[in-house]
């Protein structure tokens, strides 16, 4: 079930929603660092790996260039499913992606081992 926060505009999805939109052409955007993607990640058609959080010495740094990826690879017309293996940086990824007027991004939790996608 899709709920709405009106403070940001995320959309949430069910993680039993995502199968079903991506075979509706949304497409996934996984959001972990590649050294976290390369390990693996959900064998999906479309899927693209855009790091919202770098892994450093000193811990999780946010990419600045982040927006700048999803623009260059992306368009704004574009559907999409922001997700990554813990659930925790979708939501921050997708707050960044809709306040840039990216029109159709919804959020997931938890999907490669929930879906065996």
């Amino acid at each position: 079930m899709d709920s709405q926060s009106s403070a940001t505009e995320v959309v949430t999805i069910d993680v039993h929603a995502v199968k079903d939109l991506i075979n509706l052409g949304y497409r996934y955007l996984d959001v972990r660092a590649v050294e976290e993607f390369n390990k693996g990640h959900p064998g999906v058609e479309n899927i693209l790996n855009i790091p919202y959080l770098f892994i450093t010495p000193e811990g999780r740094v946010r990419n600045p260039e982040f927006l700048e990826h999803v623009q260059s690879a992306c368009s704004k017309e574009d559907h999409f499913i922001v997700g990554c293996q813990s659930g925790v940086r979708p939501f921050a990824a997708t707050s960044v992606l809709v306040g840039t007027s990216f029109k159709d991004v919804k959020e997931v939790g938890k999907v490669s081992k929930a879906l065996d996608l």
